[in-house]
Order: structure tokens, then sequence, then C-alpha cells
């Protein structure tokens, strides 16, 4: 699904193929999902294929590494040659980039002394689809921030991700939507919340979400078509009361939101600022407007 036998990989300076590739039995992260890894995404423009916010999803692994005491022993310039060097060879333009960084054999609960970084590509549509969603209200909680550092990008956070998800696609949803521990909306397992109200954009504040870079790039957009956007804690009543609503992230990219734990968002999507931003969103990852 993901490779086959004409695949590349990076692997600490090498091009190889996915099964010359080995992880020590022993890792850290294989035993404690004690790792990071970053989503990124390539498109075909007009200038051809070019990596959208390369040097920020770059930055941001590089910043998860220091948060969890992980070794990162690679420019960020380099990794960019790289990738564009490895979508290259896999003859690829639009892809997901896939960087993890894994970590040495250690059994003790201490931090790694030395690392290896992975960058893997492969053709990935959008990750939920493009059809508006049903989202389910999880039953299941973002981490408490004093818990971990959830501004990082970490392997082992991701399990309450695949248990959200999991849990929504059992009972018939497209997708969960989480709260943080105080009650208040978070996010998705894979991608931020936006909600309009009133012609407004409220999303969830910094502090229990990943500060995604999409949703940093969606609040850009909003300033630049002069949207107002309010960043706050919002109830799932505000959610359920709203007149529409969406997700975004790098491997969503921006989707539309129809029906939030069977309530229907009364705004056509068609007809909302979501939309919009979504048109937006396609022109910018394509070289047809800057911000």
């Amino acid at each position: 699904m993901y490779y086959n036998e004409k695949t590349i990989i990076f692997k600490d300076g090498a091009f190889v193929h996915p099964e010359q590739t080995k992880i020590d039995a022993y890792s850290q992260t294989l035993h404690y999902g004690y790792g990071v890894f970053e989503g990124i995404r390539s498109y075909e423009t007009a200038q051809g294929a070019q990596i959208f916010k390369a040097k920020e999803h770059y930055n941001r692994l590089k910043r998860s590494c220091e948060l969890l005491s992980i070794p990162f022993n690679w420019e960020v310039d380099y990794l960019i040659e790289k990738t564009y060097e490895l979508l290259e060879l896999n003859h690829l333009s639009d892809a997901y980039i896939r960087p993890i960084v894994v970590l040495n054999p250690n059994m003790s609960l201490t931090a790694p002394d030395n690392s290896s970084l992975l960058i893997m590509v492969w053709e990935w549509g959008s990750y939920l689809g493009d059809k508006l969603l049903n989202v389910f209200a999880s039953s299941y909680l973002r981490p408490h921030p004093k818990s971990t550092h959830i501004e990082a990008k970490a392997n082992g956070h991701y399990v309450n991700s695949i248990l959200a998800t999991s849990e929504a696609k059992s009972k018939g949803y497209d997708e969960a939507l989480l709260n943080d521990v105080d009650g208040f909306l978070a996010e998705a397992p894979g991608a931020n919340l936006f909600i309009e109200k009133s012609g407004k954009i409220h999303t969830p504040a910094l502090g229990n979400i990943l500060p995604g870079i999409t949703r940093s790039v969606v609040i850009e957009l909003c300033n630049k078509l002069g949207i107002e956007v309010i960043q706050d804690r919002f109830k799932p009543e505000f959610l359920q009361e709203a007149d529409a609503a969406f997700f975004c992230g790098t491997a969503a990219e921006v989707i539309g939101i129809k029906y939030y734990n069977d309530i229907e968002l009364p705004l056509s999507f068609d007809n909302s600022l979501g939309k919009k931003l979504q048109t937006e969103y396609k022109k910018l990852v394509l070289n047809q407007i800057s911000l």
C-alpha cells in the first residue's frame, strides 16, 4: 500500500529500499513510543514539486526532539534538500512526506544518547476524504498538558488518537472530536478544529492542543481575507449551536463538518467561510497565491 519494489526512503544520509532498513528490536521507539515524527505534503505546481511549509515542519520536528530530550543531529536545510531528492527518486510531486526520528536500543526509562532519522514519501489523498464529515463527540480526552509536552508531535501521543478514531468509526461516524481534560473542545485525532458563528471564526486556543502548522496557515488566511478569528475555550454546546465548522491539518487539508454528534450544522458548507478558506488554502499550496 505504501511502497513497492521501486520505492526509495532516506535513512541517516543514505537512500535505500524500505526492506533494507532495519530498526533495532530493542529501540525505545518500538517499546515505549518514544520518538517524534512529522506529516508534510508536497504539491505539483506550475513551478514543479513544492513542499508546503517545509522549513516550518522540520523546525517543529527539531523542536519536538528538544522538548522530549531526543538528540537531533541534522540541519533543517539539509533535510529539506534530501526530501526534494527523495521525491525525485520516487518520481513523486503530489505526495505525503513522513520524517520520523527513531531511538537506539535502551530498555531503561531514560533519555537516549543517539537517534536515527528516516524520511518516507508516498501518494496519499486527503486523509479524511473530500465529503462533509459526520463527527462523533469522543469519550476519550486529550492528555493533560502537565502529563506530557502536548506541543510535541510524539509517536506515543497517537495511541490516544487511534483510540478516538477507532471508537468513532465503530459507531458509524467519520471521525472523532476530543475535549480537553476540563471539558472544553480540543481537536480531532489528527486535525485542528474551526467553528463559524455569526460571521466569525472560532478555534480552541493553544495549550491543550497540537499547534498545527495548517492551523496557523488558516489563521493567516483569515487575517488576509478580513475574517475575524477568536481563539478561546469553548464548550461542546458552542459547536452544537454553530453555523458551520471544519477540520484542518496537513494530512486532512481543509474539510467541512456536516454533523456533530448527530446534530446537523445549519449553514451549507458551500456558503460558509470554511469553504472560502478551503478554496484559498488550495490556491496557496499550489503557489497560485501568497500570504
